[in-house]
């Protein structure tokens, strides 16, 4: 069992305002009397005591423990890991309770390397972006209707596509893109249990700015939904495309696009593609009114991150927590009531919390060889490399598209569209179009099945989805 901290007394000093730029305001939000009202009392509540963050680098020779005292809100917990996260740091350990009004975390935090945080402004980073994330000033407005906020963008237009996955998807939205004039800046696309998310932030290919004309606009969202809608099968679960002017923190909005296209829901023909799955449990704390969720797991980055976004989206309050990430498992125990303040009070809810957290955990976990291209960019460079992948057999299970000043910086992690491991010769093909020094092979390649394990009805699929071509669909021009 979680050994609980005893809760002091809040201490203050000096208040200190900021612009927030981790979390957004939602605009979506219903800003009722009441709200008002309670949003005015959080915040004096916040600038009364305002939040304090302490570094130790003495305590523990292998980590930076990083401790924050906060008045307790809504969403406190996943905006701290949030910081942490973002300013790319590993989370090895993490005591947390939040019993009452007040919030008290400990994270025994590294680099990417698993060394201690030495560099001072990494240092100020972790205590400047943490103190203006929670402090009284902040845009974040914990809604109890939506877990993720959004703010204008004046850089890029906003994309989310949201669909059933298939080999060649990406290959098709980029082609799109590039035929409606639009130059990919930044892309994340996910893929898991048949369902496919994307945020994509694109700007006009000759003016560099961001797609504002409405009538582009609606033709865009035009053609990604016809494409959307040709690939989807699952008539409960239709293709939702965004296209706006807002932006949001990408990874926390792909978690929420996930899980309301309930991607937690495996088909039952669909066979696990992963070699140990995520074992979570729920059983009840009667004596307290807890349910006690346990996941025990293969560790890897954001995985923290990514199991406290899922909980928010599901309105679950963690009050103590425990994770314990030091070895290659990870380990997290959350003591969680709902935000109406009850427990699990159902088989059919605990069985959705355990599946939703499983799916959370797997999402990331991108299946497939990792391939790494670095360029000078150029518009259409997406489409360009995502159509030498299909007409290669190449399907891409996950992406991280980036732009760095010149460079176009993309991760991708494909297998073949079987979604199998790909054969080592169609790679070096693949990368002799590219250019052997612009794709990278990250990792080992995994051996291919052989022939034999492979069922004629998959070789059909295969061959329709390469042969496939957009040109009948009017999606782009021949």
């Amino acid at each position: 069992m979680l050994s609980f901290y005893k809760v002091k007394k809040p201490f203050s000093f000096q208040f200190i305002p900021f612009l927030r730029i981790i979390c957004f305001l939602n605009l979506d939000v219903d800003f009722s009397p009441t709200w008002d009202s309670d949003d005015e009392y959080e915040k004096f509540i916040q600038k009364m005591n305002p939040p304090r963050v302490i570094i130790d680098n003495e305590s523990y020779p292998n980590a930076t423990v990083v401790k924050v005292d906060s008045a307790n809100k809504n969403g406190i917990l996943l905006e701290v890991v949030q910081v942490l996260t973002d300013l790319n740091l590993v989370i090895s350990k993490a005591y947390i309770t939040s019993d009452g009004g007040w919030f008290m975390d400990v994270f025994n935090v590294t680099d990417q390397e698993g060394k201690k945080i030495k560099d001072e402004a990494t240092l100020n980073s972790i205590t400047n972006y943490i103190r203006k994330s929670l402090g009284a000033d902040s845009s974040y407005i914990p809604s109890r209707r939506q877990s993720v906020g959004i703010a204008p963008s004046t850089n890029y237009t906003s994309i989310e596509l949201t669909g059933t996955d298939r080999p060649g998807l990406l290959s098709d939205v980029s082609a799109v893109l590039a035929d409606l004039n639009c130059n990919v800046v930044n892309a994340e696309i996910w893929t898991h249990n048949t369902r496919a998310a994307a945020v994509i932030h694109v700007t006009d290919e000759q003016a560099g700015l961001p797609i504002t004309d409405p009538d582009r606009v609606s033709k865009i969202k035009e053609r990604l939904s016809n494409l959307l809608k040709g690939s989807s099968h699952d008539l409960s679960r239709g293709p939702r495309t965004t296209v706006s002017m807002c932006t949001t923190h990408t990874e926390r909005r792909l978690h929420q696009m996930m899980f309301d296209d309930r991607d937690y829901v495996k088909p039952d023909d669909m066979a696990s593609g992963m070699n140990a799955r995520p074992h979570v449990t729920l059983r009840n704390w009667h004596d307290k009114d807890y349910s006690v969720v346990t996941i025990r797991c293969k560790d890897r980055p954001k995985l923290l991150f990514d199991t406290v976004c899922t909980l928010t989206d599901m309105k679950y309050v963690v009050f103590h927590a425990s994770v314990d990430a030091e070895g290659s498992e990870a380990f997290q125990e959350f003591y969680i009531r709902h935000i109406d303040g009850s427990p699990v009070n159902s088989e059919a809810e605990k069985e959705r919390v355990i599946q939703c957290l499983k799916a959370a955990i797997e999402r990331r976990v991108s299946e497939g060889l990792k391939l790494e291209l670095c360029t000078k960019d150029r518009v259409g460079l997406l489409s360009e490399v995502t159509r030498i992948f299909r007409e290669h057999g190449l399907t891409v299970t996950r992406a991280e598209v980036t732009t760095r000043g010149d460079k176009a910086v993309n991760i991708f992690y494909v297998r073949d569209s079987n979604g199998n491991p790909v054969d080592p010769k169609m790679i070096d093909r693949v990368r002799e179009a590219i250019g052997f020094t612009v794709l990278q092979v990250k990792g080992q390649i995994e051996q291919p099945k052989s022939p034999q394990e492979l069922s004629p009805t998959q070789f059909l699929l295969s061959s329709l989805f390469r042969a496939r071509t957009l040109c009948p669909f009017g999606l782009v021009r021949p």
